[in-house]
């Protein structure tokens, strides 16, 4: 099932299926392409940043950034 990386639920594992519109090269310094598995490690509610964990690494992203990739979930 595919959904937004800002839907995600904590500790919801996944696959990056696509990237909208110009943000591929802004995200590609964090290491989060197409392809690339993904698990929700914290979000912040109401509108707040989250982390994600890439295999060993971890990276925060705000809400608006994280609505714009999509991802392939697990289950």
């Amino acid at each position: 099932m595919e959904k937004k990386l800002s839907e995600m639920k904590y500790g919801e594992k996944g696959t990056v299926k696509r990237i909208e519109g110009k943000l591929r090269a802004q995200i590609a310094g964090m290491g989060i392409r197409e392809g690339q598995e993904v698990e929700m490690t914290t979000k912040q509610p109401i509108k707040g940043p989250l982390t994600i964990t890439m295999g060993r690494a971890n990276t925060s992203l705000g809400i608006g950034l994280a609505e714009q990739i999509i991802v392939e979930v697990e289950g």
